[in-house]
């Protein structure tokens, strides 16, 4: 049986992700401090420590490492996100597993879109950049996926980012939704799906696996208000974003990961469609 270990296994992907694991997989997942799947084979693993990465990896000698873990706080970022993929990395060249990583369309400048799987990074904020170092490392193994995605959602379960604006708009808050930058939302049963594919595939290589839809963020909010029935938009302002800590055109091309998955790579509104509440 083919051992799997997914890190990260209690983010919003991750817990969307690991049901969806077909049987015939060992599945290991691992998280930081609190274990709030209580999944079977669930291993407490601090990703910015080289030795207890090792262990713990050398111990469950996987074939596959699907690498989801990351961090957007500023006190750990740097850490968690480029420390703790060069001890995966690391750890993965010894056991010779199959690497997956997962990165972002947060890795450019929003210059240059549509971008396909040769657009060269140039990040305009420390997550991006944390993002493309990550990337480099990655490269470094010879049996290695980068996934670039963008925004995920679902229909189960809300979003963080839609969740964040609910509760803003519950307390009273105000939030401003931007109306010029754009994305592509990926659906997290799609994401999850693509990973689960590209197991035992033979791509190797830099993949965007996002939506085919490209929407703005204010769209996007929008048709996830819609679905989720947030009605009380009396603070919702719509307006061009101003700020160069962020890039405004993330678009990428997709025709790629269309060609070489199984997966269909929906955009918002055919999962909309396909999933219409009764």
């Amino acid at each position: 049986m083919m051992r799997v270990f997914v890190t990260g296994g209690s983010s919003y992907l991750g817990r969307h992700l690991l049901p969806l694991i077909p049987d015939q997989f060992e599945v290991h997942t691992s998280f930081y401090s609190h274990d709030s799947l209580n999944y079977p084979n669930s291993h407490q693993l601090d990703l910015r420590d080289e030795t207890a990465v090792s262990k713990c990896i050398h111990a469950i000698q996987p074939h596959i490492i699907l690498h989801l873990a990351g961090s957007n706080r500023p006190s750990d970022m740097a850490a968690v996100i480029r420390d703790g993929t060069k001890h995966i990395v690391q750890a993965a060249q010894k056991c010779e597993a199959r690497l997956i990583y997962l990165s972002t369309d947060s890795i450019f400048d929003g210059l240059s879109a549509p971008y396909d799987e040769a657009a060269k990074p140039n990040p305009v904020n420390e997550y991006g950049r944390a993002k493309a170092d990550a990337e480099q490392i990655v490269k470094t193994h010879d049996n290695a996926v980068i996934i670039r995605t963008s925004l995920i959602y679902g229909l189960e379960e809300m979003d963080h980012g839609t969740r964040w604006m609910r509760e803003a708009l519950q307390n009273d808050n105000p939030i401003t939704l931007f109306s010029n930058q754009l994305r592509n939302p990926i659906w997290v049963n799609s994401l999850s799906m693509a990973c689960i594919e590209l197991f035992d595939h033979q791509f190797g290589g830099i993949l965007n696996i996002v939506g085919n839809q490209v929407l703005t963020r204010a769209a996007f909010a929008i048709r996830m208000f819609d679905y989720w029935q947030i009605s009380n938009r009396k603070l919702v302002t719509i307006k061009n974003s101003s700020k160069n800590n962020w890039p405004l055109n993330c678009q990428l091309d997709n025709n790629l990961a269309s060609r070489s998955l199984k997966t269909p790579l929906y955009g918002v509104d055919e999962v909309l469609a396909l999933n219409k509440r009764a």
